[in-house]
């Protein structure tokens, strides 16, 4: 399973992105999607994630302003960042996780900047 992200950018505090998941055409929709980020020096960390049953988590810090969602027909998914603070910068990568989490797959990344 291949994935490739886009939408990322340079965005001014307050703003909105839409970010883009596209996945190869082995993607199944029992795979879980899922939305992860690194800033520099930090850990990567789950920022959302929702099931081939549409169930969604999000992290505490993004909650209220992100949304998660996905379209199987279309193999992709979506992370729609609203209200963005400068603590959001940083590379988002787009994974893809098999029934059981036997395998994850991810994405190049697309560098999101929130400044002034």
């Amino acid at each position: 399973v291949q994935l490739v992200e886009s939408g990322g950018g340079l965005v001014q505090p307050g703003g909105s992105l839409r970010l883009s998941c596209a996945a190869s055409v082995r993607f199944s929709s029992t795979y879980a999607m899922g939305w992860y980020r690194q800033a520099p020096g930090k850990q990567r960390e789950l920022v959302a994630r929702i099931t081939s049953g549409d169930n969604v988590n999000y992290a505490d810090s993004v909650l209220g302003r992100f949304t998660i969602s996905r379209d199987n027909a279309m193999k992709m998914a979506y992370l729609q960042m609203n209200d963005l603070k400068l603590g959001d910068t940083a590379v988002y990568y787009c994974n893809a996780e098999s029934p059981s989490a036997r395998y994850h797959y991810w994405g190049p990344g697309t560098q999101v900047t929130v400044s002034s």
